[in-house]
């Protein structure tokens, strides 16, 4: 587990750095698409690291809190899902049936939110788009 980089990064955030937080993180970071809390505590569990659920949803959001993680709410799913920011700008295509999430690298939105900016003079701070439908494996099924 690499922890010289994510020690500093805990540091400048003023976190204390625990075993627990640093094999999230780490899990979090070589993970190529968002997880739930639910699979990195079975993760942790399978590398023999002890904490509980409870502890990985606090740490999870102490995460979240200090922009370490980033939190995707899903339309139509209960749970959350959460992966390392990487501070890239990412939209998501969502499969409704197996719930397969796939990062759209481009932002289709650019030239439309700084002209609604100008329109509206607001100061535009974000935006978020999820894109529902159903994927090619699950497609071929029916």
């Amino acid at each position: 587990m690499k922890d010289t980089g994510i020690n500093a990064t805990f540091k400048g955030c003023g976190l204390k750095n625990t075993k627990s937080r640093l094999a999230i993180l780490d899990i979090l970071e070589r993970s190529v698409q968002p997880v739930s809390a639910e699979q990195i505590f079975l993760e942790l569990k399978e590398k023999n690291i002890s904490a509980n659920l409870s502890t990985v949803y606090r740490t999870l959001d102490k995460l979240t809190e200090k922009k370490l993680v980033t939190k995707l709410q899903i339309t139509g799913d209960s749970r959350a899902l959460f992966e390392y920011n990487r501070m890239v700008h990412k939209h998501y295509l969502i499969c409704l049936e197996c719930k397969k999430i796939t990062a759209i690298e481009s932002c289709p939105l650019g030239d439309y939110v700084k002209a609604l900016a100008r329109e509206t003079d607001y100061s535009i701070a974000g935006h978020r788009l999820d894109i529902y439908g159903f994927c090619p494996d699950c497609r071929k099924k029916d």
